[in-house]
């Protein structure tokens, strides 16, 4: 009996359903209870809630999140392994988990929200962590099917999302992560915790969508970062000449030194120089 409910043991899980962690699909199962449980609880009350899970595998915090009250839980798995302790967690709380065989990469869960926003609640396999994180953040139109998110991340990869300017870790993601969201990084987590137990340290990071984040179009956004931090040791007037516009232009419509390096512009900045960049193409296309 567990510290959460009174379903088996997850290292007992593990071995009755043969679900040994296989690396070419990024699983690291976190084995202690008290800690899917403190993951569960950073997503805010979840009574009234739908919570979509990314790889649940044996189902650790799955098992989570339905004990602290979820109305709702949209588990997306791709291990077929995974299922059958799945379904042993469904049949324990009937009506309120529903899991999906599915690659999270091309799935999309909206359909089964009828209109409801959701919170996303997961550990997410490393593999696969940053590009989901960014196809959210991009997600059309905005604000977002989600109001909260708290993913666990390799803690080099959570540096970078919370990052602010002049942090060692800032760049792409940082900027796109913080135009759209508030983040923090909450706690982390010793690879001693998982099985198999990685190389590296993972953090808890909560992300909360802001409501109106500076106007601004996504994908020039994502250009003049890519180009700023592409040559980030160069100055911005010659990183950004690689958009095919004078990057001193860009630069005095976000108020900013053209001798400065991408790592020490804020958010503002970025959004400042993005729109300017599609003021000028878009002038160039009239002319």
């Amino acid at each position: 009996m567990s510290a959460i409910d009174d379903l088996p043991p997850l290292r007992d899980v593990i071995r009755r359903h043969d679900l040994a962690a296989k690396k070419s699909l990024g699983q690291n199962f976190l084995l202690d209870l008290n800690l899917t449980a403190r993951i569960a609880r950073a997503a805010g009350p979840l009574d009234q809630c739908t919570v979509v899970e990314i790889g649940p595998g044996p189902g650790g915090l799955t098992r989570a999140l339905l004990a602290l009250g979820a109305r709702r839980v949209i588990a997306i798995e791709r291990d077929e392994r995974a299922l059958g302790a799945l379904a042993e967690i469904a049949a324990h709380y009937p009506g309120r988990l529903e899991v999906i065989s599915a690659d999270a990469m091309e799935f999309d869960p909206r359909p089964l929200l009828a209109g409801e926003r959701a919170k996303i609640v997961a550990n997410l396999p490393y593999n696969i962590a940053t590009p989901l994180l960014i196809g959210w953040l991009c997600t059309e139109p905005w604000p977002p099917w989600y109001d909260a998110m708290v993913l666990m991340f390799q803690r080099e990869v959570a540096q970078r999302i919370v990052a602010r300017e002049d942090d060692d870790a800032y760049g792409r993601l940082a900027v796109l992560s913080n135009w759209r969201a508030e983040t923090q990084m909450l706690f982390d987590i010793a690879p001693s915790a998982f099985v198999p137990p990685p190389k590296v340290t993972s953090s808890v990071v909560r992300l909360v969508p802001r409501a109106n984040p500076l106007a601004c179009d996504r994908s020039a956004l994502e250009q003049v970062a890519a180009a700023a931090f592409g040559q980030r040791r160069k100055m911005l007037r010659q990183s950004l000449k690689s958009l095919g516009v004078d990057p001193a232009r860009l630069a005095a419509a976000a108020g900013i030194d053209p001798a400065r390096r991408a790592e020490t512009v804020p958010v503002a900045g970025f959004v400042a120089m993005a729109n300017e960049l599609i003021d000028i193409r878009n002038t160039t296309t009239i002319a």
